[in-house]
């Protein structure tokens, strides 16, 4: 999908198009992860993105509304600060030393961020009776990615179990199916 700022700024619109459409009665709906709600799904979002990059590069994320409150504003501003942070080029080609090794701020925001607000886009969708559909290329490039580290993904306590889905199955279905979710 090319530049790591292009591929996050196509995926979080998806990500806030379904953020948008959440019925005021729907956030409280369940969702997955197992014991999450479909406010838990921005919240993951909003609470733990900024603690990494605080963590790990010292980068303070401009902070919105809590999500108790307004759900579409906390994702909002987290959106527009991970997006800042990419389209600076001094600030999105710094390197860091980082749990997985020394890499640029748009590398990490790309393989880490990115990455979860996309497969997070399903579990709002799917809490909410919103379109789940995820874009096709994404899909594959991500089963593609994550299928050789199966063990090591399992292993980091980020993903549950896998759920067995027909052989034929769609790309879509078996990404989601890899992470531990019921297609």
């Amino acid at each position: 999908m090319g530049h790591p700022a292009e591929r996050f700024r196509t995926i979080a619109a998806t990500f806030t198009e379904r953020v948008k459409l959440v019925p005021p009665d729907a956030w409280a709906n369940p969702a997955p992860p197992e014991g999450w709600d479909a406010r838990d799904v921005v919240r993951h979002l909003v609470e733990w993105i900024p603690g990494f990059w605080s963590s790990n590069a010292g980068i303070e994320l401009p902070k919105g509304p809590p999500v108790d409150d307004d759900p579409v504003g906390a994702w909002l501003a987290l959106r527009d600060g991970l997006q800042a942070m990419l389209d600076d080029p001094d600030v999105a080609t710094r390197e860091y030393d980082m749990r997985m090794g020394r890499m640029t701020v748009e590398d990490a925001v790309d393989m880490i961020c990115t990455n979860d607000v996309f497969l997070h886009t399903w579990d709002l969708a799917r809490a909410t009776g919103l379109d789940e559909t995820l874009d096709a290329d994404e899909v594959h490039r991500m089963l593609e990615g994550m299928e050789p580290m199966d063990e090591l993904l399992r292993s980091s306590g980020h993903y549950g179990p896998r759920v067995e889905v027909a052989a034929d199955a769609d790309e879509q279905t078996k990404l989601i199916a890899f992470i531990g979710r019921r297609p």
